[in-house]
């Protein structure tokens, strides 16, 4: 009963915050100079040539009745026809959602695997020169854009090595170049927490109490210390991953990768205001879905937090 009261109160507040992101949404777009039918036709379109379309689209009508519109279609999970496409907005997504999926995982996944393994060898061996080249690892990883680490590994190792494709989904090798592009900052950030997290967690009575009791090293490590120190490793995670979906915006347009990342900078280039705000309001929800099971997990991870 408590988890589903807290449930209950947490999707309670997401209301107002989906609200506002899609109020914002519509707000900002509808603000950006430009005017989809005249993009549409070109520059050279008659002037009664893009009254007519700017009619048939609805943008003839006041920015209220349009808000007006949009709040009803999103209740209902309609988001409306896209300006360039003629094609549903949900369709459109639901289309290019599957590959955004696929990318975010990846990265997440070699975030993972870099950084725990790092930050585990940086806090047992601390002070030592595998400590002080995983943090300046951590470093260079948090520092390196990833609009200037994915052309550099573009390079690298699709054009000059050709060991891997540089751009498209055609196979399982084309996700790699895009996910270690997108997932070197977040791992960077995870390997520093990592290491902080276990340096403090080491420290505590019940990890010397279980080396007294015969618990192997590695055991009291990784059974105990790295068990404790995983709450804030799994906030880390959960809060980058809306991160990670906002920087697939960039990777997928670097490696032309067929995602809603991609999609939306097309949006934004023909301005497509309804799959615009269909792609921005997928990426705000997804955050705010992660962010609820990071707190579900809390509980799972700690006995000790109590959901209620």
């Amino acid at each position: 009963m408590a988890v589903l009261r807290f449930l209950a109160r947490r999707l309670a507040l997401t209301v107002p915050v989906i609200l506002g992101v899609a109020t914002l949404v519509f707000s900002l777009i509808h603000l950006v100079p430009g005017d989809p039918a005249l993009a549409m036709l070109g520059e050279g379109a008659a002037p009664d040539d893009v009254m007519e379309l700017r009619a048939r689209l609805g943008l003839d009508r006041p920015l209220p009745a349009q808000y007006g519109s949009f709040l009803r279609g999103f209740i209902v999970g309609d988001l409306g026809v896209s300006f360039r496409t003629g094609q549903p907005v949900v369709s459109m997504i639901a289309e290019r959602l599957p590959a955004t999926i696929e990318l975010a995982l990846a990265a997440m996944l070699v975030a993972v695997l870099v950084a725990i393994p790092l930050g585990i060898v940086a806090a047992v061996r601390r002070g030592s020169a595998a400590d002080h080249t995983a943090m300046t690892l951590a470093l260079a990883g948090i520092s390196i854009p990833n609009f200037w680490l994915g052309p550099l590994l573009a390079i690298v190792f699709a054009v000059e090595l050709g060991w891997l494709p540089v751009s498209g989904r055609s196979r399982w090798t084309s996700v790699v170049l895009p996910a270690v592009s997108l997932g070197a900052a977040l791992a960077a950030i995870l390997a520093r927490m990592t290491r902080a997290t276990l340096l403090e967690e080491l420290r505590e009575l019940y990890v010397r109490a279980a080396r007294a009791r015969g618990v192997s090293r590695h055991g009291a490590i990784v059974g105990h210390a790295l068990r404790n120190s995983l709450i804030p490793l799994v906030t880390i995670i959960g809060l980058q991953f809306g991160a990670v979906l906002t920087g697939a915006v960039i990777t997928e347009t670097i490696f032309a990768w067929p995602g809603v990342g991609r999609l939306l900078i097309q949006s934004i280039s023909f301005r497509d205001y309804p799959t615009v705000q269909g792609c921005i309001l997928l990426i705000a929800i997804t955050y705010v879905g992660v962010n609820l099971v990071t707190d579900l997990l809390y509980g799972v991870l700690d006995p000790r937090i109590r959901l209620g």
